[in-house]
């Protein structure tokens, strides 16, 4: 359980994972600021010791690996400064793939993560409605189904094709609720 409430509070930004032992520290920025060239909102920033960026919601619309993000999204970066996740605003468009974002009332903090290759292209997200991805019939999914073992993300290999998802209806042999995954790369 304890596990469960600190993969919870990490991903929506309130703890950063290990922040006691690593030294990542929140900043109030009074006023939106460009922080390694993102467009931090005013509010809280996280930032690693050495004054690098971990995590902010975003000021304005921005480019985040091969994502457009919405306004509001809040990302996260890795210690090298590569894109690592963002939670979205709301749902959007990444790489050709529909991924969920956060709801009306809640925005981002209550939004699937999105999470990214160091590279920034897609690695994972969960898709809003149930939908085919490169010919497979992928189900929808959520954060919080997905933490109590129900819904899978849709994954992807780093030169885009297609990991695994759950699947939305029976396919290839396997039934509708399965995990559908290619194990290797060609």
């Amino acid at each position: 359980m304890k596990t469960t409430l600190l993969l919870i509070l990490t991903c929506f930004g309130w703890v950063s994972a290990g922040a006691a032992t690593t030294g990542i520290y929140r900043k109030t920025l009074d006023k939106p600021t460009a922080i390694q060239g993102y467009p931090c909102a005013k509010g809280y920033a996280w930032l690693y010791p050495d004054g690098k960026l971990e995590s902010c919601a975003v000021s304005q619309e921005t480019q985040f690996g091969e994502a457009l993000l919405p306004r509001g999204s809040i990302i996260s970066l890795g210690r090298d400064g590569r894109p690592e996740d963002a939670m979205m605003q709301h749902d959007a468009v990444v790489a050709g793939v529909k991924c969920s974002g956060g709801n009306w009332l809640l925005g981002p903090s209550e939004g699937a993560v999105t999470a990214f290759f160091p590279s920034g292209k897609l690695k994972l997200c969960f898709l809003p409605e149930d939908k085919a991805v490169q010919g497979v019939p992928c189900a929808r999914g959520t954060f919080w189904t997905a933490i109590a073992g129900h819904d899978e993300p849709v994954e992807f290999y780093e030169d885009g094709r297609l990991r695994s998802c759950g699947l939305a209806e029976d396919f290839g042999g396997q039934k509708k609720n399965t995990i559908w995954k290619i194990e290797s790369k060609p």
